[in-house]
């Protein structure tokens, strides 16, 4: 096995794909974009799906596999959800840059196409006066400008917009899919991963290959070459499973003393109590009890959350998410009678 050699570049880079045949587990995007590249005349697009799936990548592989390293500053501008994309980039940066027309002079065997491409990177953040103000530009400069908006959710795109655009769904990858690609990457980096981390590394991702290789990289900088589960679960951030199994056998007690000393435990201990929810979520899902009971959980872990979101108290919520659960597990009712 090769030595763990520091790098100061991150994995996420370092093994992004250059190629949109190498973007992993989008076979229909992948195979729609491939047999488009080799006419290289590509509509408006736009890309959605999870974080971590691929979007930016299929983008970047694209503009690179048309114009190649030399001509990819000229031809294509990116703008990221860090940059100024209001209304006035809209209709001065933007709109200087699409109205440029190009040549077509070949470069390097790449295909260059006689139109620049504009990669809108996080569109969903864009206002709403801003995205309006696109949707002309996109049909004045149509001829020798493409548009590439990647967002999460694409129901905060205009619809004039997205009707303009061919729409590409990214789906969560796999956990198959995930742990070939973290293999690979144990591999190159001379990391040893058992079959217990590698799945753990899977679920605490939640299908974001993104956050599972940068999750990896952390454990190898902190731990060396040999990564345990435990080991990952303490870089990632995540709640240790035991300590949501003491909270519902608490809750299951029916005894509030006893869940209020859980709930004082893991205040103490310093885990979010946003993160303990959504795993709480998971394990309540999963629990053998009737639908009936856990619907009634579920409802306070969303009611919980959002108050978590709108800057309540942790420890009040968590110990309201507990007193609901004993609740419902015991069919109490759900309001105090007096």
């Amino acid at each position: 096995m090769a030595p763990l050699v520091p790098s100061s570049q991150p994995w996420v880079e370092k093994y992004r794909p250059r190629q949109v045949k190498d973007v992993a587990h989008q076979e229909e995007v992948v195979r729609v974009l491939t047999n488009t590249l080799q006419t290289a005349d590509l509509p408006h697009m736009l890309f959605y799906g999870p974080p971590g799936t691929g979007k930016t990548t299929t983008a970047l592989a694209i503009a690179y596999q048309l114009y190649g390293p030399e001509l990819y500053k000229s031809r294509v501008l990116e703008l990221n959800a860090s940059d100024d994309r209001g209304i006035n980039v809209v209709r001065t940066k933007i709109k200087d840059f699409a109205a440029v027309a190009v040549g077509t002079a070949r470069k390097g065997g790449y295909p260059c196409p006689p139109y620049k491409i504009i990669i809108l990177d996080e569109a969903d953040s864009m206002t709403e006066d801003a995205q309006n103000a696109l949707r002309r530009t996109m049909e004045t400069y149509s001829k020798v400008t493409r548009f590439f908006f990647i967002c999460n959710y694409i129901s905060r795109i205009i619809e004039p917009l997205a009707s303009r655009c061919a729409k590409f769904r990214f789906k969560p990858l796999s956990e198959e899919v995930m742990s070939n690609r973290i293999l690979h990457i144990c591999n190159e980096e001379g990391l040893s991963l058992d079959s217990q981390a590698l799945a753990t590394l899977s679920t605490i991702s939640n299908g974001d290959l993104r956050r599972a290789i940068t999750y990896l990289q952390s454990a190898a900088r902190l731990f060396g070459s040999s990564i345990s589960s435990t080991d990952l679960i303490s870089v990632s951030g995540a709640i240790p499973e035991d300590v949501i199994k003491k909270l519902l056998a608490s809750c299951k007690s029916g005894e509030f003393d006893v869940a209020n000393k859980e709930v004082n435990n893991i205040i103490a201990d310093g885990y979010p109590v946003s993160q303990l929810i959504s795993q709480f979520l998971d394990v309540i899902v999963t629990a053998d009890i009737p639908d009936e009971q856990k619907a009634r959980i579920c409802k306070k872990l969303g009611e919980a959350d959002k108050c978590l979101v709108d800057g309540a108290d942790e420890y009040l919520q968590l110990l309201d998410v507990a007193s609901e659960t004993i609740r419902a597990l015991f069919d109490m009712p759900q309001s105090l009678v007096f």
